[in-house]
């Protein structure tokens, strides 16, 4: 690790404890000197001298707590840490923390605190305080990586298209604190030399794999270099190894046996996210029913047909109707009781000509069967909205992989089959990485990521970033 990450990493814990006795400051004056002591006068003030002394001494044993939950592993820099996955560590310390601390005053001294509203404004508050604190230590991390301060150089090692889309990806995002200084496309002795050069001028911290086809030889070769020289080396798994991280180890009749689990979602995963699906579905059908009337209206208008286009999809329970606002003209839209045969046929034809995808999903560009209004909706995906019915009649969810057409289904390889899996969804991986940009292969790779390593806080992430990916695609119509 580098000094630089080895600094930030430090930093943390001053930045911490200085957040965490923010938040028992904040809880303080919220409890005695805010509009709160009209609610529920004071009977017992604590001074806060006393009770500034009292939260020193608590916070150090917050950062202990902080330690033993993984909130100062030194594994990768804090920049390459999800703040998502770094927030949930922090919300399991908060809790732990402010639950021992009722405990200790049960036991130890109970009138510690006057006002069981400043431990419960304590735990609240210093989730805030904390994970600002961190935006903050990342911000300026992010800062001197802009600069070129702490920066990682690295050795990009693949010849396919991911290897390639990677390199742009490292080139376009300073932010990543990476600088790719060579790129090779095998591992030979000529490169072994270009390493060595690159080793002796101090411009090569990390061997990054991306193409996981490399001849196992070659492979092998380049992590035992790695290990000689004292070089980080990371790769990228094939779908099987990605597959192979998430697994159940038990015994069967004294043999050990393990199993590949294909998602966090079975049990009573697939009840809280049902249950989530359902009551969401329910405020954001209540919220945007206005717009919902708005457009049908405006659809009526523009063409004739229903307003409501109901497109066949599969799901691992089988064919099921998805719910659009028709953005087609009522002649060109396909399926059963719209255009019939002459409507295939020429989808057919747009798609030879004017497809935008590789693999077995189509997108066709510039679309000339859609409305005025079809066009409007597309681009702003607002076409989407009556989505929101399907889950709550639960053939979708509102975050999973999309569904596709039978026949783009048909033509689906093996691993492709792993997105059927799970129900499909309105958003997902895919769609904020990407939108309609991604090919189908690398769109699968990452809705396999979501299905293997599922949680209502990566939905709630998804859900989020769902409208900043809508206003900012990239894609054409």
């Amino acid at each position: 690790m580098k000094k630089a990450d080895l600094a930030f990493s430090a930093l943390l814990l001053p930045v911490d404890y200085l957040m965490i006795v923010l938040a028992g400051i904040l809880a303080h004056f919220l409890r005695f000197k805010s509009f709160l002591t009209d609610v529920r006068p004071v009977v017992y003030a604590l001074p806060l001298a006393e009770y500034s002394r009292i939260v020193l001494l608590m916070a150090l044993g917050w950062l202990l707590i902080f330690a033993i939950s993984g909130l100062y592993s030194t594994r990768g820099s804090i920049g390459s840490r999800r703040f998502l996955h770094e927030f949930s560590r922090i919300l399991l310390a908060c809790s732990t923390a402010t639950l021992t601390l009722i405990v200790l005053i049960f036991f130890l001294k109970e009138e510690l605190f006057s006002s069981r509203f400043i431990i419960l404004a304590v735990w609240a508050l210093s989730m805030l305080t904390v994970s600002f604190g961190r935006v903050v230590v990342r911000s300026l991390q992010r800062f001197t990586f802009a600069v070129g301060y702490g920066v990682h150089s690295v050795v990009i090692v693949g010849h396919d298209h991911a290897t390639e889309m990677m390199s742009q990806e490292i080139a376009k995002k300073p932010s990543l604190g990476l600088r790719v200084v060579a790129r090779l496309l095998s591992f030979s002795a000529g490169d072994k030399a270009l390493l060595q050069k690159l080793l002796s001028q101090r411009r090569l911290d990390e061997v990054l794999q991306i193409d996981p086809r490399l001849p196992t030889e070659q492979v092998l070769d380049l992590v035992d270099w790695c290990s000689e020289h004292q070089v980080t080396f990371k790769y990228a798994p094939d779908l099987f190894q990605a597959k192979a991280t998430n697994v159940d180890i038990g015994t069967l009749a004294g043999v050990p046996i393990i199993e590949l689990k294909k998602t966090p979602l079975d049990g009573w995963g697939k009840i809280i996210k049902r249950v989530f699906d359902f009551f969401a579905a329910v405020i954001l059908i209540i919220i945007t029913s206005p717009l919902l009337l708005l457009i049908a209206l405006l659809i009526k208008f523009d063409s004739r047909g229903p307003v409501i286009y109901k497109n066949q999809r599969v799901s691992r329970d089988g064919v099921f109707n998805t719910y659009k606002f028709r953005s087609m003209k009522m002649e060109y839209c396909t399926g059963p009781g719209y255009g019939g045969r002459p409507a295939e046929a020429y989808e057919t034809d747009l798609i030879k000509a004017k497809n935008g995808r590789q693999g077995p999903v189509y997108k066709v560009l510039h679309d000339p069967r859609r409305t005025r209004m079809g066009r409007l909706l597309e681009r702003t995906s607002l076409d989407e909205l009556p989505q929101f019915f399907n889950v709550f009649v639960g053939t979708m969810s509102l975050v999973g992989p999309r569904p596709h057409q039978p026949r783009e289904v048909e033509q689906y390889q093996r691993h492709h089959k792993e997105v059927l899996a799970i129900k499909p969804g309105i958003t997902g991986l895919a769609q904020i990485s990407g939108r309609s940009d991604l090919d189908f292969d690398e769109e699968v790779k990452l809705d396999t990521y979501y299905i293997e390593n599922w949680s209502l806080l990566l939905d709630l992430w998804i859900l989020i970033r769902t409208p900043f990916a809508v206003i900012t695609r990239r894609s054409r119509v």
